[in-house]
């Protein structure tokens, strides 16, 4: 049961300021801005949409393959990968390129400053799904500009089910390229911000889009998300972490778990709880790959959630 991952790989450097970026810059000096900040804390993670949502999979032991597009200076990521025994079978390394990278700076208040180096990552189209083998379902996620009209079209030739996660990608695309897309899809998966631009570029309502598709996935946040498929909506009860700590990465956990489901062609409600308790895990990390459960954690996770939800249904009717 091969998931076959279309995305970024990437290299997240995170600082802290250790104060609010409005304390230094001045409000009447914009058009002439030039500022430092004093960054002591620094880390560097692994990331990417494609990586991110692999290595959520492979904590589920499913099967993902990754086709991404990297730069000469992979290796260490590539070091990473090995250890968790994730594939690089459709990982092509582009010449005189550098891996994608964000480098971000967060204040205290949590406003962030992010800079993002496409490198490699625009390099997407020299990869082929053609070339990958005995796929079940795939995942269309944020990448090149190209690559992703690629990596959509050849799918769909192949009918490959896929998904459609246009993520940080979506002002890339115009309301006519959006909806071809969508035409092509099988699922279609947005947060609720995503929705309300998706809505405004195609002119088209949520439930209008839900009927294009298989199935429409809105994540709220903390306030769960809504699967719109068989003609409802199921509403997905979001999952209690133990504790918050970092959103990066979580959006990519949740679609490991519906990912998962959705090959193993499980109801929408119970791929939701999987995905809905794959964010949980993620948000107590820092960074997208740094949460280490085992299976039976999972599962005791999501069995938890289950009988909560189910108390919490019987205690309303």
């Amino acid at each position: 049961m091969q998931t076959l991952i279309c995305g970024s790989i990437a290299f997240d450097t995170i600082m802290v300021f250790q104060d609010q970026f409005k304390n230094h810059i001045l409000p009447d000096q914009i058009h002439k801005l030039s500022v430092a900040f004093f960054v002591p804390e620094m880390r560097k993670e692994f990331g990417g949409t494609a990586g991110n949502i692999a290595y959520n999979l492979q904590l589920l032991e499913g099967e993902p393959l990754i086709m991404a597009t990297v730069g000469e200076d992979f290796g260490n990521y590539q070091t990473w990968m090995d250890e968790n025994k994730l594939s690089n079978l459709h990982i092509k390394t582009i010449p005189n390129t550098f891996t994608a990278q964000a480098f971000i700076t967060t204040d205290l208040d949590d406003n962030q400053i992010t800079a993002f180096h496409p490198g490699a990552m625009m390099e997407s189209h020299q990869n082929s799904i053609n070339d990958a083998k005995d796929i079940d379902v795939a995942i269309i996620a944020p990448d090149g500009r190209d690559g992703m009209f690629q990596h959509a079209k050849e799918c769909f030739d192949a009918k490959i089910p896929f998904m459609f996660d246009p993520g940080q990608g979506l002002p890339m695309f115009n309301g006519e390229e959006l909806m071809h897309f969508i035409n092509m899809a099988t699922y279609l998966a947005v947060n609720d911000y995503e929705a309300q631009v998706l809505q405004d570029k195609t002119g088209l309502t949520l439930d209008q889009i839900a009927v294009k598709v298989d199935a429409l996935i809105v994540t709220l946040g903390a306030e769960g998300s809504h699967i719109y498929a068989d003609g409802q909506r199921h509403v997905i009860p979001s999952v209690k972490p133990t504790a918050v700590v970092d959103p990066t990465g979580c959006g990519d956990a949740y679609r490991a778990g519906l990912l998962y489901g959705i090959v193993r062609k499980w109801d929408w409600p119970t791929c939701g709880r999987l995905a809905a308790t794959m964010g949980a895990i993620k948000i107590a990390s820092r960074g997208g790959q740094n949460h280490k459960p085992s299976r039976e954690n999972i599962e005791d996770i999501y069995s938890q959630a289950l009988i909560k939800e189910e108390t919490n249904k019987a205690q309303t009717t």
